[in-house]
């Protein structure tokens, strides 16, 4: 053997301590003096996704009806007004709702059986005041 394989290997060499802007040696980032190492994070940065980003459209739909079961409709894209004022009968208004909802429907049916019975007192209220109508006629015929 040689002296040469006998003799201790080398020590890493010693990094240099960072020096600050005025010269002086400053301590190094560690757990123990309050700033952590900088480590790769995990995962995917932040901002970036894989995701396919889906093109929303908003549109507005606003449904209104009167207690007499008059209906209508108005329709938004965004902040610009596409139709307003749109007449709709009770019948469509309540086709549409059960399409699209059981939760939507029974409030608007419920709205929309009021107003046919609110409907209904008025044509027998009417009915009634013309058979009166009709009496006092034939009365002032004979």
């Amino acid at each position: 053997m040689t002296v040469d394989s006998l003799t201790e290997p080398e020590a890493p060499a010693a990094t240099p301590e960072p020096v600050s802007e005025n010269g002086q040696a400053e301590a190094p980032q560690t757990p123990e003096n309050g700033q952590a190492e900088a480590k790769p994070k995990r995962g995917r940065p932040k901002g970036q996704t894989t995701a396919k980003k889906t093109r929303t459209v908003e549109l507005t739909l606003t449904v209104t009806g009167t207690a007499d079961g008059e209906w209508q409709a108005e329709l938004k894209h965004g902040s610009k007004w596409i139709a307003r004022g749109i007449e709709i009968p009770a019948a469509a208004v309540s086709r549409a709702a059960k399409e699209l909802h059981e939760e939507l429907s029974g409030p608007i049916d419920e709205v929309i059986n009021a107003a046919r019975e609110q409907q209904a007192q008025k044509v027998a209220q009417l009915e009634a005041e013309l058979e009166e109508a009709k009496k006092a006629l034939a009365e002032l015929e004979q």
